[in-house]
């Protein structure tokens, strides 16, 4: 089971899932990014709590960014532990058009982010 917190800080939401993120977490995640308030201008995913990730994190993710970019929002991703980095970093040799770059660690990672990408 996954459960999903979210805290408004300012701008921001943070959405933190804990537990496996699968189809059957799918619609709630998604649901979680949805009712977001609109003065919100950055979402953050920390998914440090999250230890597996099937292919649903990857429509999770790639929903966020779609979602971010027409709402003219910041999407950032923190707290990919080993699994889903490594889901992720499949996800990019396999398919690299679909920019699964973005959410992998970057040299920013001295800010304390293990992954970021930017929606605008």
């Amino acid at each position: 089971m996954t459960i999903a917190t979210t805290r408004i800080d300012g701008e921001t939401a943070v959405i933190t899932p804990s537990g496996d993120i699968d189809f059957h977490a799918l619609p709630d995640l998604l649901s979680a990014g949805r009712h977001l308030p609109a003065f919100i201008t950055r979402v953050l995913w920390d998914f440090r709590h999250v230890s597996f990730m099937a292919v649903a994190g990857l429509h999770l993710l790639d929903h966020q960014r779609t979602s971010c970019r027409a709402l003219q929002r910041t999407l950032d991703v923190t707290g990919l532990n080993t699994q889903p980095r490594r889901l992720l970093k499949t996800a990019m040799e396999a398919i690299p058009e679909e920019s699964w770059s973005d959410f992998l660690p970057t040299p920013r990672t001295a800010t304390g982010r293990t992954g970021s990408a930017t929606a605008l």
